[in-house]
């Protein structure tokens, strides 16, 4: 079982995500922790290609398609020490919305592997699987860059997490009048006056103060924290302010901007060798900043 589960999820596309997932790894089985990177961007894995790996017997196609039994099968040795892979699947259709009885089974097995530290490449977006994997994690990781689309698809994800949480703590409990509730703040536009989480928890008390009052303490436990990617200035770096206080406007959540990682050309030239940037220029910006946010993950949760 993993002492420590490390999710890393990038709500818009093409902000260096698996960059810095692959990078991230490296850097913590460089410590001498037993690492197994798992790439659940499903339906687009890449994470094998930045980590240089050419070749591989079993992927998760292979997990959900029952070719073999447990996920531990699918583990593929790496060039660096300590660390392991299981690829990605992206030959069975549809496989980004995998079942959830599917999706259950997966995490059960992930929960099972024999390590120190699982990373999971989560896929871009705010999909259902996507939360519910960072869900299992005890350190989650929202990748953005700067740029205001990449901030707002960060927002969303957010607000889409904190639904999530609310739709299953309320489910459980077969409670329709939340539901009912929780649909309509949804829809801010047509119910302006739930356009907050801090909103609808006041008027969903109103039904059952207890149940919101341990809805509160589950939205509580959600702290993912901010990597703002491809910095170039310090005004970019005071964009993680900006999200921060969104999020904390809408949500009531104290997030935290964990690491700031600077625009590198190193990083660049890494892909276009397919050799990881950590192995391939160590003492580059990236280099650096990858090994620092891989001191504060291993220090965090």
């Amino acid at each position: 079982m993993p002492k420590k589960i490390i999710a890393i999820v990038g709500p818009k596309g093409g902000i260096g995500k698996s960059t810095i997932s692959a990078n991230l790894a490296i850097a913590i089985a460089a410590t001498g922790k037993k690492t197994i990177a798992v790439d659940l961007d499903l339906g687009g894995a890449n994470l094998h290609v930045i980590l240089g790996v050419r070749s591989y017997e079993y992927s998760l196609d292979d997990f959900v398609l029952k070719h073999i039994k447990t996920l531990d099968k699918a583990l593929i040795e790496t060039n660096v020490p300590n660390l392991k892979l299981i690829c990605g699947g992206s030959k069975i259709p549809d496989i980004a919305n995998m079942a959830f009885q599917q999706k259950v089974k997966l995490i059960g097995h992930i929960s099972k592997l024999d390590c120190d530290v699982v990373i999971l490449d989560l896929a871009a977006g705010s999909a259902f699987n996507v939360v519910d994997f960072l869900f299992i994690a005890q350190v989650g990781l929202l990748v953005t860059s700067p740029e205001v689309t990449s901030l707002m698809k960060a927002y969303g994800f957010i607000k889409t997490a904190i639904f999530r949480l609310l739709s299953f703590h309320f489910k459980q409990r077969h409670t329709e009048l939340f539901m009912e509730l929780l649909e309509k703040a949804k829809d801010v536009d047509a119910n302006p006056a739930l356009n907050t989480i801090e909103k609808f928890l006041k008027e969903a008390e109103k039904i059952d103060a207890e149940l919101v009052e341990s809805a509160r303490k589950k939205i509580a436990r959600f702290t993912p924290s901010f990597v703002i990617n491809m910095v170039q200035s310090a005004r970019d770096i005071n964009t993680g302010m900006v999200i921060q206080n969104l999020v904390k406007q809408y949500t009531n959540l104290n997030t935290r901007v964990m690491m700031t990682l600077p625009s590198d050309e190193a990083v660049k030239r890494a892909l276009f060798k397919t050799k990881p940037v950590l192995l391939s220029e160590p003492m580059s910006p990236f280099s650096i900043a990858i090994k620092e946010l891989a001191y504060k993950c291993m220090n965090t949760g």
